[in-house]
């Protein structure tokens, strides 16, 4: 996720750093594509919006009470896993007054699993940390919920699905919500929306290919390569990356499912570390060759 110390001199400190954590959602740092994110909650599920919000807030006010650096706090980094664990509880658990207590824990404790993360693996080359609170959270949280029908494939439209794809990264499954995202990644960076649309396009036509409609339906194959495609889209000197990192993102999607668990965004964060280590490893073997020559 980025950290880099972007400031917008039209909102406050706290709206800001609240905007960065919902566009962190799609790797990026900015206000205008986090107001969209949120536009995309309010339309195609105004009830879920809520808990998006106090999620936010409660990782970024963990992060401003435990002292967390205050640029990191702006960036969003601390507010993007509580964004998605307030989406999912309030789309997975009926209403009640334990809902929002459960979203300011989980959000609050993401932000310390986040922290805690970028202090054991401080180096640029370490492995990122993504989504993978939201992931580890959400697993525990979904054994105590019933488990949702099988969806069913009811769309081979590809135009249709690919805004599907875009708005399923945050758990929306109307095509508005996808075309706001995708404008607001316009608006935050062009090279990155063009991967994006990259990603989901490969997952959504894999799916098709492969006519696995007993599993999912075609924006739910859509997300887990867009992220991926996203991770890297700015990794101009190694091209590989992104496509790469697309196609385990796409590959690793139905063996998460064939264990019996929720896939989430966990294709994406496992896709990206393999790709993060593969590089990695590959660089250190340079080196080793140039120290023997």
């Amino acid at each position: 996720m980025h950290i880099l110390n972007h400031t917008s001199s039209h909102c406050p400190d706290w709206a800001e750093a609240l905007l960065n954590g919902f566009s962190q959602v799609l790797l990026q740092r900015s206000p205008a594509c986090g107001l969209l994110c949120l536009l995309a909650i309010l339309v195609s599920a105004p009830s879920s919006l809520g808990g998006a919000l106090l999620g936010a807030v409660a990782g970024l006010l963990t992060a401003q009470r435990r002292g967390y650096a205050k640029a990191e706090r702006q960036s969003g980094i601390y507010s993007y896993n509580g964004v998605l664990l307030g989406l999912l509880i309030c789309y997975r658990f009926e209403s009640s007054p334990l809902v929002p207590l459960l979203i300011i824990a989980c959000g609050g404790l993401s932000a310390m699993l986040i922290h805690a993360w970028q202090q054991f693996a401080p180096r640029a080359s370490s492995l990122k940390a993504y989504t993978a609170p939201f992931v580890l959270f959400s697993w525990i949280l979904l054994v105590f919920t019933e488990p949702l029908p099988a969806p069913q494939l009811a769309d081979s439209n590809l135009l249709h699905a690919l805004p599907l794809g875009l708005g399923q990264v945050f758990l929306l499954d109307h095509p508005l919500a996808g075309a706001l995202i995708g404008v607001g990644l316009l608006i935050a960076n062009r090279r990155a929306a063009l991967w994006a649309v990259l990603g989901c396009t490969s997952g959504v036509v894999f799916a098709l290919s492969q006519q696995q409609s007993d599993f999912t339906v075609l924006g739910l194959c859509g997300y887990n390569p867009t992220l991926a495609a996203l991770a890297f889209s700015q990794t101009r000197d190694r091209p590989w990356m992104p496509g790469v990192a697309i196609i385990l993102a796409i590959l690793l999607q139905p063996g998460f499912l064939s264990l019996g668990l929720a896939t989430l965004t966990a294709p994406f964060i496992l896709a990206c570390w393999l790709v993060q280590a593969s590089a990695r490893l590959w660089q250190q073997t340079i080196d080793d060759q140039r120290l023997r020559s």
